[in-house]
């Protein structure tokens, strides 16, 4: 479908990771429903879910994918049919294994949920573009466990909305948006806040499709004076810990 409508599109995630689960129920309560589901089921996405669940423990976490595609079935309050949406599994996010399940798909875009990087033949399928959510400000904090990096280095904590290209993070920009950190949060408040957050902007990327906006919407990102990081060390989570225990950290808004 051409902008300025629903587009279909395919929704890409890990398997169960919480970022995606929480995503999918942000986009659902807005209509928009994905084409098919396609969660990479491997090592990889154990290990990813469980270290997010570390990250947000003690906040609440959304419904599974299959409990909400069990909800989306379900007959509507006048008998209306519910929507059926197919989720397949796949070992690995890579064009092999994802082209056969949308090669016949005439996709207006493919949404990321929480995935690891993908590149190739996938980015390119969708008419308008492959998007995905970050939990960090871009172009300043580009890669993994972006609000550590940011209280480590004083950038503002919050989540983006971007085109996927074959860099890490570097796509055009759609949408940036800054929590608001108060002093008493914690690493996994934070943590948690950017994954909502980056659930919202997602939605409202696709609230800005549907509205036609997004020729005026997107831009690039620019240059960031930071590398892009990797997962962050025990001694970087330490320092973290600290300021915000010490309410050093730069962007505080009380």
């Amino acid at each position: 479908m051409p902008e300025g409508s629903k587009p279909t599109f395919a929704f890409l995630l890990l398997s169960e990771h919480p970022y995606g689960r929480e995503m999918l129920a942000q986009i659902l309560a807005e209509g928009f429903v994905p084409t098919i589901i396609i969660s990479e089921d491997s090592e990889i996405a154990d290990e990813e879910r469980e270290k997010f669940l570390d990250r947000i423990s003690g906040n609440p976490i959304a419904l599974t994918i299959e409990a909400q595609l069990a909800e989306l079935a379900k007959p509507g309050p006048t008998g209306e049919p519910g929507i059926i949406v197919p989720h397949v599994s796949v070992p690995i996010h890579n064009s092999e294994n994802v082209m056969p399940h949308i090669s016949d798909m005439e996709l207006d875009l493919i949404v990321f949920g929480g995935t690891r990087i993908i590149r190739g033949e996938i980015l390119d399928h969708p008419k308008d573009g492959v998007i995905n959510s970050h939990p960090g400000i871009l172009p300043h904090c580009r890669g993994s466990a972006s609000p550590a990096w940011s209280v480590y280095h004083d950038i503002p904590i919050g989540s983006s909305t971007h085109f996927c290209d074959n860099g890490i993070d570097t796509g055009e920009l759609l949408l940036t948006r800054e929590v608001s950190v108060t002093k008493g949060m914690t690493y996994e408040d934070l943590c948690y806040d950017t994954l909502v957050l980056a659930g919202v902007l997602m939605k409202d990327a696709l609230l800005g499709y549907e509205a036609g906006k997004w020729s005026e919407m997107r831009h690039p990102q620019g240059e960031s004076e930071h590398p892009t990081f990797r997962n962050a060390p025990d001694e970087v989570l330490q320092v973290v810990r600290e300021k915000l225990a010490d309410f050093t950290y730069a962007h505080y808004v009380d």
